[in-house]
């Protein structure tokens, strides 16, 4: 198994040091799941930190074999206001995470599609109108943090009876701060434009791609990733979506060649590893 950067007692001590400072800072959780802190104040998104996958499929054809060990007990990110999730696909809304965070983190905030409003209460048993519903285009200001939805295709746009996205990225400004998190997702038409009227500073995209035998919905892989980011222009992109299953993962020595071809500044994590900046820098 892939050993994290940094866990544990190690993890929450850097996060405590480092958090508080000036700057914009994230850790990759594994998976989609980053802490992102900025202006001392931090908040989740994606974050899948339990075994409910590995343990819901280990009787069946299709087994969530995890790679790399779990960063961080949720029950122990007692700092976090806010969380958020692009989708309802357990490794993006997991139960398991969500609800121990909930506990730990009695004002705890959670932005989420609207079109996924019924689905999230009654995974995480919370109040319907609890949840901060977001769709394409609209925006919510939380904290510091503003979040604004962008539709993803995992693997096509998909929308509710109301029109609704099911499956969302989201522009996240905090300060200075532009961050895309695009969820699961495939490129798209008028994608590019429509990502191109932000500066983004850091682009967080899966490299897992995508396989017919694999039985799920597919991504982005690396070398699209690296592409998208440089075609909106991000300052750097941050490959995710991937050494958490067996099944379903990918190496990311594609996305980083495809990067350094195209002249996109990139950074790979570790799990548990952190990427800070002490003000944005140009594309």
């Amino acid at each position: 198994m892939i050993e994290p950067f940094s866990s544990d007692d190690g993890f929450l001590s850097a996060v405590e040091q480092i958090g508080q400072q000036h700057g914009l800072h994230l850790w990759w959780l594994g998976q989609s799941g980053f802490l992102i802190c900025c202006d001392q104040h931090c908040l989740l998104i994606d974050p899948y930190l339990s075994d409910s996958l590995t343990h819901k499929y280990a009787s069946t054809d299709k087994p969530h074999v995890r790679m790399t060990r779990r960063v961080i007990d949720p029950r122990r990110l007692n700092f976090v206001s806010i969380v958020a999730s692009t989708h309802n696909h357990t490794d993006h809304l997991d139960g398991e995470t969500i609800r121990p965070l909930l506990e730990a983190n009695p004002d705890l905030q959670l932005i989420i599609p609207e079109a996924n409003r019924e689905f999230v209460a009654q995974r995480l048993n919370v109040a319907t109108e609890l949840p901060i519903g977001v769709d394409d285009g609209t925006s919510a200001p939380v904290g510091p943090f503003s979040f604004t939805g962008v539709p993803a295709a995992h693997e096509t746009v998909d929308r509710d009876g109301q029109g609704r996205c099911r499956f969302l990225g989201y522009v996240i400004r905090c300060g200075p701060w532009t961050i895309y998190h695009s969820g699961d997702t495939i490129l798209y038409d008028g994608m590019v434009d429509r990502l191109r009227q932000w500066k983004i500073d850091v682009a967080l995209l899966p490299i897992n791609g995508r396989a017919p035998e694999r039985r799920v919905a597919g991504n982005l892989n690396g070398p699209e990733a690296a592409r998208l980011a440089h075609d909106i222009g991000a300052s750097v992109v941050i490959p995710c979506h991937y050494e958490m299953f067996e099944f379903n993962t990918a190496s990311p020595e594609p996305f980083v060649k495809e990067c350094r071809k195209r002249g996109q500044k990139f950074v790979v994590l570790r799990a548990g590893e952190r990427w800070s900046a002490t003000q944005p820098q140009p594309a």
